[in-house]
């Protein structure tokens, strides 16, 4: 179990993220075309997994964007936007905002990402929904590197993220 706060209180998540240089546990998650979706779909790739609570909440809607700017031009890499939103409702927005270099992945049918991950809240107004985090993964699905944002309303720390996909 983690703890990070929201506007200075503190919530609990179900885990800790994974640790650096471990294996990235698979997922399930759901596209906005409503298909399934697989770590193994990516292999091969760099990921950068851009984890979030709510596409409907400014920060979030702002590490969207900006992955989008910023890593979703990196070569041989895929941008997982990873939330509990509705497949809909990401759609919705990345049409709306333009956004063609991130792909959007719900976990609103398994659940199990939060789990597996370590960073479904348990406790709080946000219980059930996913803590702001960033996983970078290599081409070979190794965790390169981790992020759970303190302080949910803050923005993730993009430049180490980008600097660990670059020098993977």
């Amino acid at each position: 179990m983690a703890t990070v706060t929201l506007k200075g209180n503190n919530i609990e998540t179900s885990g800790t993220l994974p640790k650096t240089g471990s294996k990235a546990p698979d997922f399930s998650l759901t596209n906005t075309d409503l298909e399934t979706k697989t770590l193994s779909d990516y292999k091969g790739y760099k990921l950068v997994l851009n984890i979030f609570p709510s596409i409907d909440t400014g920060t979030c809607a702002a590490s969207v964007r900006q992955f989008n700017q910023e890593a979703g031009e990196l070569e041989n890499t895929k941008v997982l936007c990873i939330s509990r939103d509705l497949p809909f409702a990401l759609s919705r927005f990345c049409a709306a905002e333009g956004l063609d270099n991130v792909v959007s992945l719900s976990d609103f049918k398994d659940r199990n990402f939060g789990k597996n991950y370590g960073i479904a809240f348990t406790t709080g107004p946000l219980e059930g929904l996913l803590s702001r985090s960033v996983v970078v993964i290599n081409e070979t699905g190794n965790v390169i590197y981790t992020e759970q944002v303190q302080e949910t309303v803050n923005e993730p720390n993009y430049k180490a993220a980008l600097e660990a996909l670059m020098n993977a």
